[in-house]
This record gives C-alpha cells, sequence and structure tokens, in this order.
C-alpha cells in the first residue's frame, strides 16, 4: 500500500484524447482539431476500411508491464487515451459507441438508481428479475449510435438479445460469434461486404483478471488476445486499418475489502456502482454534507470523497449532465485510490472479484490507442 493521501485522481479529458472522441473521429467529414494530433492515429481517417476492437479491461499500464505476451500490440503506433466515469465496462462502451460523456448517454455507472430500484446496467435487470419492458433501454438510453451509422457489430452470440446490447448498440447489424477463433472469421465476413467500419468486442481478459487477478491465468489470457489481434491484420485488405483501445484497466485488490462505517451506512437509503465507485444515497438530502465529512474523516488514506455538486463543478461526467442522469446519481461519491474497495452487502457477486475497476487510478483510466494495418 502507498500513501495516496496527496494523490489526485485521474480525470477524463472529454475535449481529446479520450474515449468519447474515438468514433466522431472516425466519422467525422471535418477536419479534427489540431491538439487530436498527438492521440488520434491519423491513418485510419485514410483508411478505406477500419475495425475497431474493444478488449474488455486492456489497461495501458497492463500491457505495458507485459510487452513478452503481447509482441503485436506492443508494436502497433499509438498511445494512452483515457477512459469515462465512473472507469466501468456499461458506461465506457456506451461512450465509445454513443461518443457522448456519461452525462449525456445516462448510463452512469454498473448499479444505478433508477425510480426506487437499482439497475444492473450490463444485466439489465433489479432485483424484480428482467427489467427490459420496465425500463426500456431506448429511451434510458437517448444518444444515437456510431452517429447513426449502421455498422456490423461482431460480439458474443449470446448478448445479441440483451437490453444492455439494445442500449448501446441498437440499430447496429448484430453478428454473433461463439468462440474467440470465430472473431477474426466474422470481422472478415464484414470487410469482405465492404463495410467502412466494424466494430468487436472480447471481455475474456476482463473475465480472468476479476477472477485470477494478474498472474499466469492473465498472461495467458493476454497472449490469446495477442492472437487474436493478428488474426484480425492478417484479415485487413490493403488500405485498412485495425484500431484497438478497451474501456478500462484494473487493479488487483486481492484483500483490500473494506466495509462503510456504521456510522455512514445508517444514513443511507442505499448504494449503487460497484466496489470501486460506491455512491452513497442520502435517506435525507440535508444529511449529504455530513455524510461527505465522516467519508472524509474515516476513509481519506483509501478514497476521494466527492458530493454530486462537486463532480459536476469538477466536469467528471462531462461538460453536459441531462436530468435523467443527474437524477441516476448519488449524493455522493466514494471513490477508492490505491487497490482498496469498499463492500456493500447488497453488491452480491458470485466469486471474489481480485481484479476490479471504476476508480480514477492511472492504472484504470488510461487505455490503449493503438493502430494497425498490412
Amino acid at each position: 500500500m502507498c500513501d495516496c493521501s496527496g494523490v489526485e485522481p485521474l480525470l477524463p479529458i472529454y475535449s481529446g484524447a479520450c474515449l468519447t472522441n474515438v468514433v466522431p473521429g472516425l466519422l467525422s467529414d471535418e477536419p479534427l482539431p489540431e491538439a487530436w494530433d498527438s492521440w488520434f492515429p491519423t491513418i485510419a481517417r485514410d483508411a478505406t476500411q477500419v475495425v475497431l476492437l474493444v478488449v474488455d479491461a486492456l489497461g495501458w499500464e497492463q500491457l505495458g508491464e507485459r510487452p513478452e505476451h503481447a509482441p503485436t500490440l506492443s508494436m502497433m503506433e499509438g498511445g494512452a487515451i483515457t477512459s469515462v466515469c465512473p472507469t466501468t465496462t456499461a458506461t465506457a462502451l456506451t461512450s465509445i459507441t454513443t461518443g457522448r460523456p456519461p452525462g449525456e448517454h445516462g448510463v452512469v455507472g454498473y448499479r444505478i438508481a433508477v425510480e426506487g430500484e437499482i439497475l444492473n446496467s450490463l444485466r439489465w435487470t433489479t432485483a424484480q428479475g428482467d427489467a427490459r419492458k420496465r425500463i426500456e433501454p431506448s429511451s434510458f438510453q437517448p444518444c444515437e449510435i456510431f452517429g447513426g451509422e449502421n455498422p456490423p457489430v461482431v460480439g458474443k452470440g449470446e448478448f445479441v438479445t440483451s437490453g444492455f446490447t439494445d442500449a448501446h448498440l441498437r440499430g447496429t447489424r448484430y453478428v454473433g460469434y461463439r468462440g474467440v477463433s470465430g472473431i477474426a472469421v466474422e470481422v472478415d465476413a464484414q470487410l469482405r461486404t465492404g463495410a467502412p467500419l466494424v466494430f468487436a468486442y472480447y471481455d475474456g481478459l476482463d473475465r480472468t483478471a476479476h477472477e485470477f487477478g494478474f498472474g499466469d491465468h492473465y498472461g495467458a489470457e493476454l497472449q490469446l488476445v495477442d492472437r487474436l489481434v493478428d488474426d484480425i491484420l492478417a484479415v485487413l485488405p490493403r488500405g485498412g486499418v485495425l484500431l484497438v483501445t478497451a474501456d478500462h484497466g484494473q487493479v488487483d485488490c486481492t484483500n483490500t475489502a473494506t466495509p462503510l462505517a456504521r456510522t455512514i451506512t445508517d444514513r443511507l437509503a442505499r448504494q449503487t456502482g460497484e466496489a470501486r465507485f460506491r455512491w452513497l444515497h442520502a435517506r435525507d438530502a440535508d444529511d449529504t454534507d455530513s455524510i461527505a465529512s465522516m467519508a472524509r474523516e474515516f476513509y481519506d488514506d483509501k478514497a476521494w470523497i466527492r458530493t454530486r455538486d462537486e463532480m459536476l463543478a469538477e466536469g467528471w461526467f462531462g461538460p453536459v449532465v441531462t436530468p435523467d442522469a443527474l437524477a441516476r446519481l448519488g449524493d455522493v461519491a466514494v471513490m477508492a485510490k490505491d487497490n482498496w474497495c469498499f463492500e456493500d452487502p447488497a453488491d452480491n457477486v458470485p466469486i471474489e472479484l481480485i481484479g476490479r475497476h471504476g476508480s480514477f487510478t492511472s492504472a484504470e483510466v488510461h487505455v490503449p490507442l493503438l493502430a494497425g494495418w498490412r
């Protein structure tokens, strides 16, 4: 553990090198801002076809620490960009496909407060079960997908009918794969149709880090990801470009789970978010400042504490926050430093997670944006 009391959170760069700007940079017919030259792969703008591959949890720092496991990725051109707030899959993927910050698309976390319930945004369920009819994905997330284009999306076959797929990929041509070997096969098939943009998503690295941490299993999975990148590069046509990015990185949270003090939880109606980004929802709105003060007193060495109003003023969710998005935020955010995480008895997972994300360390926020071609 480090003494993180003076360390500042790393915030998204919504005006520049951020996941929100990757798809707009690819699709825009207008010249890009000169400041983007330092991070946006201009070769992709001139490509005849582009494959955008999102590897869940491929953090820039984790990749940089393991070049021997990912020789192809390590040789690709590009660098680090930032994820969004919070650094979690549902929020980041929606920011990629819409090109909008979370304050606009409204998928503001993993577990989200919605009209008295808590929506698991990845499973699109609440305590009452399947929420697709009661919380309609297309109205929950109203932003246009891929600028109104209709690109093919290569993703897991079992995700095709999910509520989250409807929220962040509606209007696309979803092509399901069953095994990892099928990803490059399906990408090749879509490139052969002449599609100018093909979007692909792989989640195996994230699942491995969650369950096994960053040891041998992670190294083996990263090698598999690197082979996948090789396979996609092999099917690129002349003039085609592969871009590789991620939704977030991860940190090892072995044996760091910390329960919040009873003096805090007794004042709460609920918690939302996840272990490294806990939203505290006060029973009494007038109690927000005192809850924040107590959280700072108890956890200043372990977490960044912000009230909702402070986060809005500092632009954590982007320059625009819609009324719907605002209503889904909590009152006080507890965002873990170093590798701490915070328990919520209502946030049950079937296994003890080792790799986690959601907060604003560089290991979570920095993700790659890499370009390769034939």
